[in-house]
Formats: C-alpha cells, sequence, structure tokens
C-alpha cells in the first residue's frame, strides 16, 4: 500500500520527471565531485569513501566486513580497491585477533595525511557545487526530504545505514 492507502501505482510523468531529475543531477555531481577529488588530491571517490569510514573509526580501524557495510559495498570489491590502497600505503590490513578469518583495515598515518589534504578542497567543493545552489530554505526543505525518504527506505527495508546516530551526516558523505 502507498502513502494514502492506496495500491502501489505507477509514477505519474510529474512524480518521473521529479525521479529523473533527482537520479540525473544526483549522479552529474557524484561525478563532478569525484572528478575533482581525484584531480586535486589524488584519490578517487571510492579511497575517499573508505578513508572517511577509517578517520571515524576508534583508533582509525575496523573490521572488513563492518567496513564493507559501513560504506555499502561487497565484500569482494572492498577486498580488491583495499589491495590497491594498500600498495599506495593509504591502508594496511592485519590479522584479526579475535577471529583468524577476518582482517581489520588501519588508516596508516600517510593515508590519513592524504585525506586530510584532500577533505578542505572536497569540502569547499561540496559547498560550492551542492550548497551555494540552495537558498538556506531549499536546503532544509531538502533535508526533511531526504529525511523522510530514509526513514519511508528504512520501514519499507530494514536500516540502512550501520553507523551509530551520532556518527551519522558526517562531514564529506
Amino acid at each position: 500500500m502507498g502513502r494514502n492507502g492506496a495500491k502501489h501505482e505507477l509514477p505519474s510523468r510529474q512524480e518521473l520527471r521529479v525521479w529523473r531529475d533527482y537520479v540525473e543531477t544526483s549522479e552529474a555531481l557524484r561525478r563532478l565531485l569525484g572528478a575533482r577529488l581525484q584531480q586535486q588530491s589524488g584519490i578517487s571517490s571510492a579511497d575517499y569513501s573508505v578513508l572517511l569510514a577509517l578517520s571515524e573509526a576508534g583508533e582509525r580501524a575496523m573490521r572488513s566486513s563492518e567496513l564493507a557495510a559501513r560504506i555499502g559495498w561487497d565484500r569482494s570489491r572492498l577486498s580488491h580497491h583495499l589491495a590497491r590502497m594498500e600498495k599506495r600505503e593509504l591502508i594496511r590490513r592485519e590479522r584479526c585477533a579475535d577471529d583468524s578469518r577476518g582482517s581489520t583495515v588501519v588508516l596508516t598515518d600517510a593515508g590519513l595525511g592524504q585525506f586530510r589534504r584532500g577533505s578542505v578542497p572536497h569540502l569547499r567543493d561540496v559547498h560550492e557545487l551542492f550548497v551555494d545552489a540552495l537558498a538556506p530554505q531549499q536546503l532544509l526543505a531538502l533535508g526533511d526530504a531526504v529525511a523522510s525518504l530514509r526513514a519511508h527506505l528504512e520501514q519499507q527495508c530494514g536500516e540502512l545505514d550501520p553507523r551509530p546516530p551520532g556518527a551519522r551526516g558526517a562531514a564529506g558523505r
């Protein structure tokens, strides 16, 4: 059932236009931010996601399975990406003390430095390309709309964000 108790229907033309605008604009924004991040700091959006999660973790480390869940990747993708990051000495992997099958991913000092150097220009770009495009009331309305969408999805699908509530909305996400 839909919002008003009606059967799920196909989107109207207007609803479909809003949906497509949302998807296309979000993808364009992510592409542009990713390209700028790569150009300015030499790290990819994928690197940034891993580095951000590790920088927020206690002792700058977490199990690889937890990291995969945190950034929404499958374990295989994460494993391949971590191998590339490890070669660049941004992270290191250690055997898990309590589980010989698992590994802990640790943010190195070099990785933390790269993350910090990339964060300032990246966050300036977020401000320029996202925040500056919206009036303050539009930004608040968008925040409300995103919160409603997240709540709806969590009701339909379960918890979407494995981070504790206090860690949500962290910079750079």
